[in-house]
């Protein structure tokens, strides 16, 4: 019977030769064939940060160690309401094996990850949650929702005679060399309008183009269309496939699924969902994860043509340091809060009088009376104006300490649009 005690498991950073079996023992918790190439880890060396990639080391009983689960992090920015961005220590990678579930691995791992990150002076942590319950204990709190529509292209109601942009750009297909080269400088322009969204470097983008694979790696180039106003300048940017489907009587039944879309105007996404909308032998599109309150299903004639088929909680937030985080976003009005802000970890808890308005913000430690008391993880999912204090409040998870308090945090924290995570890290 193997030991349920994790005293004899130690957590540590990897070594370069340990990193085969890090990816091995990634890809058994994340149910995949566990085989890696070593390939595959040589390429992954060039891009970790060992120091950051940790494991446990279980012992086997012959007198070595297996690794049993694994945790990785890397330097990331993230922005906020206003367009300013903050450093954040991203987290991935997260696995147990199922032989060491419940023995407090990934509590240890993620402390010690945490602990580092406050350190280093980043302002929060972020990660994808494959599960929902797993990391509120850990001070991560929803921040952004993701949702992902089905539209049913014949009932959209488009003009089949035409498809083009009506105010003056254009459409222009695109390989995946050009889209290196406008994609980053897009993606900024979208950082500093949209709260929540992450940054790309370089291995990002060489890996969605295709310059970045492994052997176990399927790569089959997607289409890439680029939308120009009518100066030339680019505004727009849609990744998509099409699986190629005909249906009984030669009749096309193709599904078109987005990858990423990136419009960074109104103009910019109008033109490159008609676009996807109004290609041949195309009769449904899968939008991919979008911002709640995107403009799509609004954008067709007939919105009843797209139905959600997919809606959940997507970027968590940890905050590591609230004077920072809160003084890096942008208000639309003005006012001041106090809150009481508890953090069982201890990283980032206390007391803070926050003083907002257009203009900009200031953060600090109070000893006025609270008037809203709520987790960090709540907090975390106020920062960035996807969730609501009164909503919180009705449902237990923030406690008003002075009435009225929950609509005045309402009237400071919510942002006009809701924030939106593209990308899957």
């Amino acid at each position: 019977m193997t030991s349920r005690s994790s005293e004899d498991i130690d957590i540590r950073a990897i070594t370069e030769d340990e990193l085969p079996a890090w990816c091995r023992a990634l890809n058994t918790g994340f149910l995949r064939s566990p085989a890696a190439s070593p390939e595959t880890a040589a390429k992954r060396l060039a891009h970790f940060d060992l120091a950051r990639t940790r494991a446990a080391f279980a012992p086997t009983g012959d007198g070595g160690t297996r690794q049993v689960a694994t945790f990785r992090s890397f330097a990331q920015h993230l922005s906020v309401p206003g367009g300013a961005t903050v450093p954040t220590d991203a987290v991935t990678n997260v696995t147990v094996s199922p032989t060491h579930r419940r023995r407090g691995l990934l509590s240890r791992m993620m402390a010690a990850d945490l602990t580092e990150a406050k350190e280093r002076g980043d302002v929060a942590a972020t990660l994808i949650a494959a599960e929902y319950r797993i990391y509120g204990r850990y001070g991560f709190g929803p921040a952004a929702t993701g949702t992902e529509w089905e539209i049913d292209v014949v009932r959209a109601g488009f003009d089949p005679r035409w498809s083009g942009p009506d105010d003056g750009g254009r459409i222009d297909l695109a390989d995946a060399d050009e889209v290196r080269k406008i994609g980053p400088e897009l993606h900024e322009r979208l950082r500093a309008r949209v709260a929540g969204v992450v940054s790309r470097d370089d291995f990002w983008w060489q890996y969605e183009t295709g310059l970045w694979q492994t052997p176990e790696d399927v790569w089959a180039e997607p289409f890439h269309a680029v939308y120009r106003n009518a100066r030339g300048e680019v505004e727009g940017l849609v990744v998509y496939r099409c699986d190629g489907h005909w249906g009984e009587s030669k009749m096309p039944g193709n599904t078109a699924q987005v990858l990423k879309l990136t419009g960074v105007t109104p103009a910019a996404e109008r033109a490159l969902w008609t676009y996807v909308c109004s290609a041949d032998w195309v009769t449904a599109v899968r939008t991919g994860g979008r911002a709640t309150d995107d403009l799509v299903p609004h954008l067709l004639p007939d919105p009843r043509a797209a139905r959600i088929v997919t809606q959940a909680d997507f970027l968590w937030v940890r905050i590591l340091d609230v004077v920072r985080a809160l003084e890096a976003r942008s208000y639309e009005a003005s006012g001041e809060l106090v809150l009481e802000v508890r953090d069982r970890a201890g990283l980032a808890g206390g007391r803070f009088r926050l003083a907002a308005t257009p203009g900009g913000a200031v953060c600090e430690p109070s000893t006025d009376a609270a008037q809203v008391t709520l987790d960090i993880g709540e907090l975390g999912a106020l920062w960035l104006g996807d969730a609501s204090a009164v909503r919180l409040a009705a449902l237990g998870r923030l406690v008003e300490e002075e009435a009225g308090a929950a609509v005045a945090a309402d009237a400071l924290l919510r942002t006009p649009r809701r924030p939106w995570c593209p990308d899957m890290f």
